[in-house]
């Protein structure tokens, strides 16, 4: 193992976070930087030895200009060698490792570990908020907010480590020797450095808001773009390239003009503190003059303060940039913290155990959820599936179909009543135990811009080549699959599938969503439009795999072309959220109700939309 990587790994990249982020800025920022406060302090240390050396090297100055003025010029070499000797060696051994030291602290340890520590803390829990969080927001913005919030803190950290902890060092050292040639000289720069920090505690806050306000205003930018890229094909489907760009360039005047608002108050504050740097080598070196022409002074203590206040005068410049862009940074953790910080809604029991293999039987007991409205939804459900009973379920949109389905794999929490699997209620159980025992295929199939193989692996990722390729090809999928190939030249099941799967007609979507279900091999299996993108003959093909698939299975079966549930074991009705009718599909026929309704004014199969109106 090498130097460079065993410093590297002083702190620890991917460690988990204590708790959930809190809301207080302090608070959130030691939630981030928490298990590298050790070597963030070890950091800080080492920039301020660099700091002290700027010092160092002005005290040095004035002892070689002392020496050259009271020293011969035929002895000065012979007479001053050590001082010679450790000005040499001060600046050719001594400060190179300091500063590379500091360098080597903020670019090896600090900056390459603390970014992705915070933003991994940040994504893991992004990763827990329930589907609503993601629902309300643009997929883009939250990923902005996520890295906008980790480079935020890591600049914070390394800017403090950087800048602040060796300006502080250089400062404090430069009023020690002021003191040690004349008290007044010391005063002067005490003077000058509390109008410094009043300059800088006006300015700062405002610096931050407008930052806020900037960040805020370009994650919306992001957050549009990516909407609109997103959903390219429907932008140009219907025509609307124009509007789109109307949208995006509102976003973006928005954006300007809080750029323009930054900029001006980052003007006003560079002027009144380059302004106010320019008098402190007035205030030193006239002043050191004043003290020399009285015989108070050395030549040497001249050029020693003349250095300390043009290097002070030109750090004061930095570090109120860099005091800049750290309040700048301030503000975008907040806006961060605003957007990710907040409590999750859908949370584990504190006492949640893991769900074993369940048999499989599943009950709604008493249910009713209607998205935190009045009406809406599912209303006082009460219904079990036996284990391994293949249930249909049957209603016209918004019945509460996917409703019930949402609820048995808990995205949402019951309003009323209690889901249960093998007698358990899933609320007192771990959210991904629970949804690693059902297996879904929806219409709206979801790829990842992934290779075929790693999209069909996400089933079970353990799995080995021989079981992916059985899954496959009981979906109908692996002839089309073999046969693919990305702009990549990447063949076969190494081939990218493109973003959301757009390389993919949708019945190839669906195959390959199936074959990712049937590699998952889950007790409980949900079925809502499985094979709606499927053309009938490869849904012919499929159907026979799917019975086999589902032997020994529960299975929820949501449908509206109703001869792909005729043999189910048992069918419900919804219509307005309840359970209107419930039997066997020749028992249903036979009531002549709600469902032989459906059943006969089909055509090719669905339910007409006349009904959904209804």
């Amino acid at each position: 193992m090498s130097f460079v990587t065993r410093i590297g790994g002083l702190i620890e990249a991917f460690r988990p976070a204590d708790g959930p982020p809190p809301q207080n800025l302090g608070a959130f920022f030691r939630w981030c930087l928490n298990g590298s406060w050790p070597m963030l302090w070890v950091a800080g240390v080492i920039s301020a030895i660099a700091g002290a050396m700027e010092v160092v090297s002005a005290l040095l100055l004035g002892w070689v200009i002392d020496a050259a003025l009271t020293s011969g010029a035929d002895v000065f070499f012979s007479k001053n060698f050590w001082l010679l000797f450790g000005f040499i060696g001060f600046y050719l051994i001594l400060r190179p490792l300091a500063f590379a030291a500091s360098a080597a602290s903020n670019s090896i340890i600090v900056g390459p570990n603390v970014l992705p520590l915070v933003l991994s803390r940040l994504h893991r829990w992004t990763l827990g908020q329930a589907v609503t969080f993601f629902d309300n927001d643009f997929a883009g913005r939250i990923a902005q907010k996520q890295m906008q919030a980790a480079r935020a803190v890591t600049d914070v950290a390394t800017e403090v480590i950087n800048t602040v902890a060796f300006a502080l060092a250089s400062v404090i050292g430069s009023v020690v020797f002021l003191f040690s040639v004349d008290y007044r000289a010391a005063l002067a720069l005490a003077v000058w450095l509390v109008g410094y920090v009043f300059t800088i505690r006006f300015f700062m806050p405002r610096v931050r808001v407008n930052s806020a306000a900037r960040a805020s205003a370009r994650a919306m930018v992001t957050g549009q773009v990516v909407d609109t890229i997103t959903n390219i094909k429907t932008v140009k489907l219907f025509a609307h390239s124009a509007f789109e760009d109307q949208v995006a360039l509102k976003a973006m005047q928005v954006f300007r003009d809080r750029s323009l608002e930054f900029g001006q108050i980052s003007t006003m504050f560079r002027l009144a503190l380059m302004t106010l740097s320019g008098t402190l080598p007035v205030l030193l070196i006239g002043g050191t003059l004043w003290l020399w022409s009285h015989g108070m002074t050395t030549a040497g203590a001249i050029a020693a303060s003349g250095a300390i206040a043009m290097r002070i005068a030109q750090m004061s410049g930095w570090v109120s940039f860099t005091l800049m862009s750290i309040y700048t940074s301030i503000g975008e953790v907040e806006d961060g913290m605003r957007t990710l910080s907040i409590p999750h809604t859908l949370a584990d029991a504190p006492d949640a155990i893991s769900l074993p293999r369940v048999k499989g039987e599943v009950k709604f007991q008493d249910v009713s959820f209607a998205y935190g409205r009045k009406r809406g939804g599912v209303e006082n459900i009460n219904l079990t599936i036996r284990a391994g009973e293949k249930l249909g379920i049957v209603g016209a949109s918004g019945a509460g179909k996917s409703t019930l389905v949402s609820l048995l794999l808990r995205l949402y929490d019951t309003e009323k009543g209690a889901v249960l699997i093998d007698g358990q209620d899933v609320r007192t159980v771990t959210q991904e135990s629970l949804r690693r025992q059902i297996g879904m295929v929806t219409q709206e199939t979801a790829m990842f811009n992934r290779s075929a193989r790693d999209n069909i692996k996400y089933g079970r990722p353990d799995a080995d080549e021989a079981a992916v390729i059985d899954a496959t090809r009981a979906a109908e999928a692996h002839e089309f699959i073999e046969h693919m190939i990305d702009h990549n030249d990447r063949k076969g099941y190494d081939a990218y599938l493109g973003e959301r799967g757009v390389k993919l007609s949708g019945g190839q979507r669906q195959r390959i969503a199936l074959a990712r279900t049937f590699l998952k091999d889950a007790p409980i299996l949900v079925l809502d439009e499985a094979t709606s993108a499927l053309d009938s003959e490869v849904e012919a093909a499929i159907q026979e795999t799917l019975g086999k698939v589902m032997e020994g299975k529960t299975v929820l079966a949501i449908a509206h072309r109703l001869s792909t549930i005729a043999a189910m074991d048992r069918i419900v009705v919804l219509d307005n959220g309840r359970i209107v009718e419930e039997g066997s599909h020749d028992a249903l026929l036979a009531m002549n109700g709600l469902y032989a309704r459906y059943w006969n004014r089909q055509s090719g199969g669905f339910i007409g939309s006349e009904e959904a109106a209804e």
